[in-house]
């Protein structure tokens, strides 16, 4: 049985080591690999593949996203890959649905491929559907929720960094950098995605790469043209955008005590 398999990863080395796990595979061809979600769904719809690798976090539209735009009917088997948080992998877990954590080994990779094609064999039912369906709702529900927790992988370590211990966020592309009384965390979010995910009255977004935890600003001060100042209790001091001004002024408003 000749498998169609379609990657999907905005990181290319994560991609080319699928492709490089794939070779002891033989019965496996990747007939297309996609670096985001709207070019995943389309080359989904387009090649039908048999089997998804899809990675989860991604920059824009996660791959939730892509599976929420999917039909039911012709669902591939799916290997989830994944640096998600714990959450989600208890999801996975829960629903009977395979993910790989980041970085792939070969013995773990080979298992997962393993029982894809057993899946494979088997006609894909309205349990295997339910399955993904239920995982779909069960993270949009998680994620509805306030963020709490950042989960950090380092050099194969777990790294839990409490939201209310962060009191900054910075962009940095497809990252932020969590800001601590001490130290500095890597996280793999964009902004906009942090923004919506915290507590929208604690955290403010001054600008469109910062986002401010109200408890730990030392004091701010308004400066010439629409901007505003913010000294952190960390010692860095952090300065608005002017298309901010209305949104931070409602919110000193309702939070701030100067």
């Amino acid at each position: 049985m000749n498998i169609k398999a379609i990657i999907v990863d905005d990181e290319f080395l994560a991609r080319q080591r699928i492709l490089k796990l794939l070779e002891v595979h033989d019965d496996i061809e990747v007939v297309a690999e996609a670096k985001n979600a709207e070019q995943a769904i389309d080359l989904i719809h387009e090649r039908e593949p048999d089997l998804l690798f899809l990675d989860i976090q991604m920059p824009g539209h996660d791959g939730f996203y892509v599976l929420s735009k999917l039909s039911l009917k012709k669902l591939p088997v799916i290997i989830f890959t994944t640096a998600y948080d714990q959450f989600a992998l208890d999801a996975f877990q829960v629903n009977a649905l395979d993910y790989l954590l980041k970085p792939f080994e070969q013995e773990r990779f080979d298992e997962s491929v393993s029982r894809a094609k057993e899946q494979l064999k088997l006609e894909r039912t309205s349990v295997y559907n339910q399955h993904v369906q239920n995982l779909i709702d069960s993270v949009a529900q998680e994620s509805a929720e306030t963020l709490r927790t950042f989960m950090l992988k380092d050099k194969g370590r777990e790294i839990y960094v409490k939201v209310d211990d962060v009191q900054f966020l910075e962009s940095a592309g497809n990252y932020v950098v969590l800001h601590t009384s001490d130290q500095q965390y890597v996280y793999r979010a964009t902004m906009n995605q942090m923004e919506s995910s915290l507590d929208k009255e604690e955290f403010l977004r001054i600008h469109r790469s910062f986002l401010v935890n109200r408890r730990f600003v030392k004091s701010y001060q308004y400066l010439t043209g629409n901007e505003f100042s913010f000294q952190m209790k960390n010692g860095k001091t952090l300065r608005s955008a002017k298309s901010q001004k209305p949104l931070i002024t409602q919110f000193m408003d309702l939070y701030f005590v100067k």
